[in-house]
């Protein structure tokens, strides 16, 4: 008896192994949550956790999240909805979300909504992880985009293959089966499996920096040859080792040091490397606002080690302040601003 398409094995193995390496494989079997849009990496992910569902491994369900962007976005979620059901998901969830201004824009605005919308997903449905369909082709466009704004090491290493879901990192695991698999593996298990994507029209957008990524990843393909989105893949992959060992000594530092004051001495004994993620894990866990913490915030503060001549407090997000006092870097809120 012939088994799959190579297409439809690949996905398969690809829900398996992800499973097996975060924990997720084993028993009784666990509830998962498929984060499907409609389009053909999530179809194809939701046709996989459904085989898997029959199969007795897993108890597959999912979530369908409207972003309401988008004429006619009800009927396309509802068409969503009834395909995660055809493919054996129980329950299928629709969850209709208002993407805020956030001011960073309608990608990072929608981002962020689904993602909260994931979390309350997993929670009605006591899901163990999350599974969204990224794919190789989606994580080398989130390398490119690091690149093109000078970022470092850990937005380079692109999207975590598993991490934890929500902002305390505290809940299910949110996992990407498919960033090593290319778009076309995809795009060709849904027609082996006769199921129909959804085109998105934002996809073909240029006022999306993805879309754009997409377009100078196939002009370059094109000068440098094929291959480049799986070698930008391969980088972030290695990056992410990278990082995670960085950021690993910087979180070994801050338990060594404490919290704030902290002596400019043992900080100028750590690597630049290491001291630039203890800023970050020292000044969030303090209580200065992640997400408004730059690269120019951080920098500052480093100076205050690495290239002190006298200069105030350094104004830092949320109304806090860093500042050079006897041999030893502060950190307060502002006098006047507290409450």
């Amino acid at each position: 008896m012939a088994g799959p398409a190579a297409a439809v094995a690949d996905t398969r193995v690809a829900v398996r192994r992800s499973l097996v390496a975060a924990g997720v494989a084993q028993q009784p079997p666990p509830r998962l949550l498929v984060a499907c849009s409609g389009g053909a990496d999530s179809l194809a992910l939701a046709a996989a956790v459904g085989f898997l569902t029959r199969r007795g491994d897993v108890r597959g369900s999912a979530v369908v999240v409207d972003h309401g962007l988008q004429e006619h976005s009800a009927d396309v979620a509802d068409r969503a909805a009834e395909a995660c059901e055809r493919c054996g998901l129980d329950p299928v969830l629709r969850s209709r979300v208002t993407v805020p201004a956030t001011g960073e824009g309608p990608e990072a605005g929608a981002r962020r909504a689904r993602y909260e919308a994931l979390e309350a997903a997993a929670t009605r449905v006591a899901a163990v992880a999350v599974l969204t369909g990224h794919t190789r082709d989606d994580q080398a466009e989130q390398v490119l985009l690091g690149l093109a704004r000078g970022s470092g090491a850990r937005s380079l290493a692109g999207m975590p293959a598993a991490r934890p879901l929500g902002a305390a990192g505290n809940g299910p695991l949110l996992l990407r089966p498919f960033l090593g698999l290319a778009r076309e593996t995809t795009e060709a298990a849904c027609q082996e499996q006769e199921l129909r994507p959804w085109q998105d029209p934002h996809n073909s957008d240029p006022a999306y920096a993805r879309v754009r990524a997409r377009r100078a990843l196939t002009l370059l393909e094109e000068e440098l040859g094929p291959g480049l989105r799986a070698a930008l893949a391969r980088s972030a992959a290695l990056l992410a080792q990278d990082a995670a060992t960085l950021e690993e000594l910087a979180g070994r530092a801050l338990a060594d040091l404490g919290g704030p004051p902290w002596p400019v001495e043992r900080l100028a004994e750590l690597p630049a490397a290491v001291r630039g993620r203890f800023w970050r894990a020292g000044l969030t866990g303090a209580g200065v606002p992640a997400s408004a913490l730059s690269a120019v915030h951080l920098s500052a503060v480093e100076a205050l080690v690495t290239d002190w001549h006298g200069q105030g407090p350094v104004a830092l997000p949320g109304r806090w302040r860093a500042s050079r006092r006897a041999a030893a870097v502060h950190l307060e809120v502002a006098p006047g601003t507290a409450g």
